[in-house]
């Protein structure tokens, strides 16, 4: 499915009866890289949809996570950070976020509270002034990393910055206010039926998913400048046959893309260990996506400069309705 098909998603389900002023619809999340938008979606989702790291630009596609509640159900789409694109791959990814803006009932700017608002923070402001048919509620992130006059500090600040519908401080890891963000949200949705059947916390297909965990492992623990050369595809997932009850097994074959030789040789490690350690940590992550035990075979491949080929871009997915 198209990520930006989100009008589609509207057709509602005729699935069981919900009860009056039943509220549905899709919320944007929306900040600078690196500000905890993917990190609070999981909190309020109650489960890992996206993947989250303390690199920027970790998320690079529009991911959708639901929230169901007995008069609600909020679709968050957790968008990729807004930055000044230094890359065709940056420019997509801005322009990504802006055709999601307007197909939402309401956005949520995300600004960190542990950092003071600046340049980027001004300019995504200016740019939501614009979206003047849809609510923009200001969420403070990460207060647990402040303390409580830091945080209020903060609020006053982010209440100069613009014209917000609300200003909800939250801490996804420490549980804070995560049902007063969600109560604010569902308040600006539309009325009307479910769009998800109930259960169903996210629409991302498997393969997507647990190509975003193989990729989440090998940020860890890399230079600063790799993580946003690595891309990963699943190459072949299917169900290993003639296995015995119980013993059921998921083959995935993976392939991580860098953009020069170099880059291959950090990710591998020396004699391989590297790419084990990946290879290890992601298995343990996919497991508990698909309930499953799993044979994980990664393999490194160059595609070179590929953040700025078109041609590599589409190969890899990042076409231009990432």
């Amino acid at each position: 499915m198209n990520d930006l098909d989100l009008e589609k998603l509207r057709i509602p389900l005729p699935a069981p009866s919900h009860p009056e002023g039943f509220r549905s619809g899709f919320a944007c999340f929306v900040g600078r890289p690196n500000v905890g938008k993917s990190t609070l979606m999981n909190a309020l989702v109650g489960q890992k949809v996206a993947i989250t790291s303390n690199r920027p630009q970790t998320t690079r596609r529009t991911v959708r996570g639901i929230v169901h509640r007995p008069d609600a159900q909020l679709i968050i789409v957790d968008t990729p950070g807004l930055h000044k694109p230094r890359t065709l791959l940056g420019e997509r990814l801005d322009s990504l976020v802006r055709s999601t803006l307007v197909e939402v009932d309401v956005i949520a700017f995300c600004l960190p509270a542990n950092e003071p608002i600046g340049r980027g923070d001004t300019y995504i402001a200016k740019e939501l002034a614009e979206q003047r048919n849809t609510p923009v509620v200001a969420l403070v992130t990460k207060t647990d990393l402040v303390d409580k006059e830091a945080v209020g500090k903060h609020l006053m600040a982010v209440d100069e910055l613009g014209d917000w519908a609300d200003i909800v401080p939250v801490s996804a890891q420490g549980a804070f206010q995560l049902d007063t963000v969600t109560d604010v949200l569902c308040s600006h949705l539309p009325e009307g039926p479910p769009l998800y059947p109930d259960g169903d916390l996210t629409d991302e297909p498997d393969e997507m998913l647990v190509a975003e965990l193989v990729r989440e492992a090998a940020l860890e623990g890399v230079r600063d400048e790799l993580p946003h050369s690595i891309a990963v595809v699943v190459d072949e997932m299917f169900q290993r046959e003639n296995t015995r009850p119980g013993k059921e097994l998921v083959d995935i074959y993976a392939s991580l893309y860098v953009e020069r030789p170099s880059q291959k040789a950090i990710v591998i490690g020396s004699k391989g260990s590297r790419l084990r350690d990946v290879g290890s940590r992601a298995r343990k992550q996919i497991e508990g996506l698909l309930g499953q035990r799993v044979f994980l075979d990664l393999r490194v491949r160059v595609a070179k400069d590929w953040q700025r080929d078109p041609k590599q871009l589409r190969k890899l997915g990042f076409d231009q309705q990432t």
